[in-house]
């Protein structure tokens, strides 16, 4: 199946997402985000990706366990924060933890970014020592560096 994202009608039409659950699942949304966020969660290219997983769940476990993966949203304001400008991609992966996660307490637990893990690391850098300069290579695990070869060891001539 060739799925473009693009062609929002074709997407929905070709994952098997009905035209009434649709509208059930717009208005889903519409209750649990305020009215800006849920303009911008549906209108997302990835929309049909999470239309087609929410379809699936309240046909599998109805509309009401639908309804209480989406009220996670609510609860769970994390996508508010950071930059404006990637605001839509919060809320559509945000909304994709809502869908795939077991129901029960909110897990905070998530794809960190790099650079977030290391302002908050206790560990110190393997890098240079303060006032050095850098390292003018990037650090290789000892497991990734290649081993020298022992004089005097392998196949004598």
């Amino acid at each position: 199946m060739d799925l473009n994202l693009g062609d929002r009608a074709k997407a929905l039409e070709q994952l098997g997402v009905e035209p009434a659950a649709h509208a059930a699942m717009v208005s889903l949304v519409r209750d649990v985000l305020p009215e800006h966020e849920a303009g911008l969660l549906i209108g997302a290219r990835r929309w049909p990706l999470l239309a087609a997983r929410m379809q699936q769940l309240g046909d599998g476990q109805g509309q009401k366990v639908l309804g209480a993966h989406l009220a996670r949203l609510g609860t769970d304001t994390s996508w508010k924060q950071g930059p404006a400008s990637a605001l839509v991609g919060r809320l559509v992966e945000q909304t994709h933890h809502a869908l795939t996660a077991p129901p029960g307490p909110v897990s905070r637990v998530r794809g960190v970014s790099p650079g977030a893990a290391r302002s908050r690391s206790t560990t110190t850098s393997g890098g240079a020592a303060p006032g050095q300069p850098a390292p003018a290579e990037a650090a290789v695990p000892a497991h990734r560096q290649a081993a020298s070869r022992v004089k005097g060891t392998g196949r004598a001539r």
